[in-house]
C-alpha cells in the first residue's frame, strides 16, 4: 500500500488540504496528517477557522519513507517554508524519487527546500511572481513533482495525486464514484 505524508499547520488551506487525503484515503493510501509547528498538540485551525486533527507530530513520522509528500496551500505556508524538518524531508524524498506535491501558496516551501530550479510549476496567482517556470495550468507535473494552483483546483489536484500513485483507473474510479469529471 503506498504512503503519503502531508503537512498540517494553523492556517492551513482547508479544501487543499481535505480533498487530498479524502482521494488518495478513497484509492487506499495510507496518509499521515502530520502536525507542523503545534507544539504538541495535534489541532490545527484552518484559514476558514475550520479544526482538523493531525495524525502525529512531524518528529515522530520524519524518518519514515512516503511514496508521497503534500504541501497544502493557505497562510500556512509561511510555517512550513521556515521549518527546517520540512523543508529536509522535501530534499530527501524528491532525491530518492517520491512525488512531491505543492498546491496555491505550497510550491514557495517547495523553493525554499531548493525543489524547483529548472522545473515547471504552478500555484496561486498571489505568489506566481516568486516562481520561475510557471504555467497557467490546473495541474502541472514535472517528473517526480506534481503543483496546482488553489483551492478551486483541489479536485483536480487531488484525483492528479492518486493517478500518480495508483494508476489512471483508481483515479477515474474516484472522479466517477464523486461525480467529477475525470
Amino acid at each position: 500500500m503506498p504512503k503519503a505524508l502531508v503537512f498540517l499547520t494553523n492556517g492551513f488551506e482547508e479544501m487543499e488540504t481535505v480533498a487530498p487525503v479524502d482521494f488518495l484515503r478513497r484509492a487506499g493510501v495510507d496518509v499521515t496528517l502530520a502536525a507542523v509547528g503545534l507544539g504538541n498538540d495535534l489541532l490545527a485551525t484552518g484559514r476558514n477557522e475550520m479544526v482538523m486533527r493531525a495524525d502525529a507530530p512531524l518528529a515522530s513520522v520524519a524518518g519514515e519513507a512516503f511514496d508521497l509528500v503534500v504541501v497544502p496551500g493557505g497562510p500556512g505556508h509561511a510555517t512550513l517554508r521556515k521549518d527546517d524538518a520540512v523543508l529536509e524531508i522535501l530534499r530527501s524524498h524528491a532525491a530518492r524519487g517520491a512525488r512531491v506535491a505543492a498546491i496555491c501558496a505550497g510550491p514557495t516551501v517547495l523553493l525554499s527546500a531548493g525543489l524547483l530550479e529548472g522545473r515547471a510549476c504552478t500555484a496561486h496567482f498571489s505568489v506566481a511572481g516568486a516562481l520561475t517556470g510557471i504555467r497557467d495550468e490546473s495541474v502541472v507535473r514535472d517528473g517526480n513533482i506534481i503543483t496546482s494552483r488553489g483551492a478551486g483546483t483541489a479536485h483536480i489536484f487531488a484525483l492528479a495525486l492518486v493517478e500518480a500513485l495508483c494508476g489512471k483507473e483508481a483515479a477515474a474510479e474516484i472522479a466517477a464514484s464523486t461525480c467529477l469529471p475525470a
